[in-house]
């Protein structure tokens, strides 16, 4: 006789295969293009400058319409909706509702974003004898080791599987391409967004992060991002529907946006791909726009940036110049984003030449111009509280009790301290005894002695105003809420600090500036934490809550960001 575990496991899966009998009758997809109007190739390489494009769009009169490519790519990630369990500092494990990653998940247990370009993101989930490739229950954990599979490497869409429908025929209507043949597995024209349902659930259900995947994109991209509903496993009685929206994030579609009013939700057994823009630098958050304050509380929110053009600049060159382009293309020629004298957009005076060389692995938090934004290593730290009753009723019953919302737990990237400088990925048993990595993202930050740190902070938290404090090293404060803190005569409106306050909602780009050698050096530790008193604690135990560690290091792997 089959286990009740087991059984809450299987009857999704039984239930979801209804939908993918064949092709065209499966409700879970995919969309990650290898090229499109805006990006025919796959970006590669070293930027070049922008190029004038006067093909590709044409106006209803038949003349050919210009635009300028400024550089970017086709970014992509797949992100499951459903529910999980995560570990608190005191050894608690917590139910919650919950996005997990269903594609990069060889770069989120690095702590990395999911985000991926085309030509990863669609790599097939069968190898060359047809076999499933790194793609299990609870993947990337190994449920035999009962620990992180050693060497996982898979980056591209779960369940992503040669379509027949892809097919291609000759004039008289003979296969030319069978997308059926084994010998076609592997190739990217049989890949049509087909992905085979069993797969999703194998990896999504019971898979909810906290906090729910990192999404990272250069400014100029195209982000498709789909998110797949598998479904609330420990709820069988809520039909919850999820959306992503993009909070604070200018953009243009309101079909895209996620407030369910004016766009789309997703039901349990759907996909959707979301497409997005990227047009302006900074630091947002996204989350799921289905009563955002129970969601939210739940764990259903992250963090997304968008690093600047600046970064596509040689080191040491004139982001005005890139971008005006004296040889008639860049933003000046393009009518969109030129810049007159009479415009208010514009910066007066034009920015200063940038003078900073920045490490190879670094670049900047905004298009500054200056250099001043420039760093060498960046770290998301978002920051969110849990209430454990809320969460406990949320597994239990509704409806919850939204006025009494009381936060016990504070969590940076989903960790109370100690967790938070515990490095790599944590995970936790789930209630079907399959283990999960629930908390990919450690918050310990490590500066190569002489360097510069970013730090993208955001509140995700829904009850709470939180307060950050750094001692020893000033914070330096250079954007807020996704915009460079300068006024429209192109005036640097930073500001050093010993701590910071935000809003839930609202985020900050900070440095940590170690670059005098005399002050700092290698070996010594400092601390990020919250002097709201109560906030130091996991539940009723104390020496928690907000709290992470600064070190200086020799230097800093750049993978890993691990000291060396």
């Amino acid at each position: 006789m089959m286990s009740v575990p087991y059984l809450v496991r299987l009857l999704p899966a039984l239930a979801l295969g209804l939908f993918a009998l064949d092709a065209q009758a499966q409700s879970f997809r995919v969309q990650c293009p290898s090229s499109t109007t805006m990006h025919p190739t796959e970006t590669s390489g070293a930027y070049t400058g922008p190029v004038t494009v006067s093909s590709a769009l044409t106006a209803s009169s038949g003349a050919t319409v210009p635009y300028v490519r400024n550089g970017g790519g086709i970014k992509c990630q797949q992100i499951s909706g459903g529910d999980g369990y995560a570990t608190m500092g005191d050894g608690t494990q917590t139910y919650l509702f919950g996005f997990g990653p269903l594609s990069g998940l060889a770069d989120i247990v690095n702590g990395l974003p999911g985000t991926e370009v085309a030509s990863v993101f669609n790599t097939p989930n069968l190898n060359s004898a047809g076999v499933i490739a790194d793609i299990f229950v609870g993947a990337p954990v190994d449920q035999n080791a009962q620990a992180l599979k050693t060497g996982y490497a898979f980056n591209g869409a779960v369940g992503l599987v040669p379509d027949q429908s892809a097919n291609t025929y000759d004039a008289n209507g003979n296969v030319v391409t069978n997308c059926g043949d084994p010998a076609n597995l592997n190739n990217p024209a049989c890949l049509g967004g087909h992905v085979d349902p069993r797969l999703i659930m194998d990896v999504g259900v019971m898979n909810a992060n906290q906090p729910a995947p990192l999404i990272a994109i250069d400014e100029d991209d195209e982000l498709f991002l789909t998110l797949t509903n598998v479904g609330m496993i420990m709820r069988p009685d809520l039909f919850e529907q999820h959306t992503v929206h993009f909070h604070g994030y200018p953009n243009a579609s309101s079909f895209y946006d996620g407030v369910p009013d004016a766009s789309i939700a997703i039901s349990i057994g759907g996909s959707f791909s979301y497409y997005y823009l990227a047009p302006d630098a900074g630091t947002y958050f996204w989350h799921c726009h289905i009563s955002p304050p129970e969601h939210l509380q739940m764990g259903m929110v992250g963090q997304l940036y968008v690093r600047p053009r600046q970064n596509r600049v040689a080191s040491g060159g004139s982001l005005w110049n890139a971008l005006a382009d004296a040889t008639g293309h860049g933003q000046q020629s393009d009518l969109r984003t030129a810049c007159h004298t009479e415009g208010i957009l514009c910066s007066t005076p034009v920015p200063p030449q940038n003078t900073v060389t920045r490490a190879a692995t670094g670049g900047y938090a905004y298009n500054d111009g200056d250099g001043s934004t420039h760093y060498d290593v960046e770290y998301p730290i978002q920051i969110h509280g849990f209430d454990p009753n809320f969460h406990f009723v949320g597994m239990t019953f509704n409806p919850e009790s939204f006025t009494d919302m009381k936060d016990k737990y504070f969590l940076l990237n989903g960790r109370s301290y100690p967790d938070t400088v515990a490095p790599g990925t944590m995970t936790t048993q789930s209630s079907d005894g399959t283990l999960h990595a629930s908390q990919p993202l450690p918050t310990i930050i490590n500066i190569p002695a002489g360097g510069r740190a970013l730090l993208r902070i955001s509140d995700l938290d829904v009850s709470e105003y939180q307060t950050l404090a750094s001692l020893g090293i000033p914070m330096t404060v250079v954007g807020l809420n996704a915009r460079l803190l300068r006024d429209l005569a192109g005036n640097n409106l930073a500001y050093n600090t010993n701590s910071i306050t935000l809003a839930g909602g609202e985020s900050l780009d900070v440095i940590l500036d170690a670059s005098d050698t005399t002050k700092y050096t290698a070996g010594q530790t400092f601390y990020l934490y919250s002097p709201n008193l109560d906030h130091l604690s996991n539940d009723a135990e104390n020496f928690g809550g907000l709290m992470t560690e600064i070190h200086i290091c020799t230097s800093v792997d750049p993978s890993t960001k691990a000291c060396i």
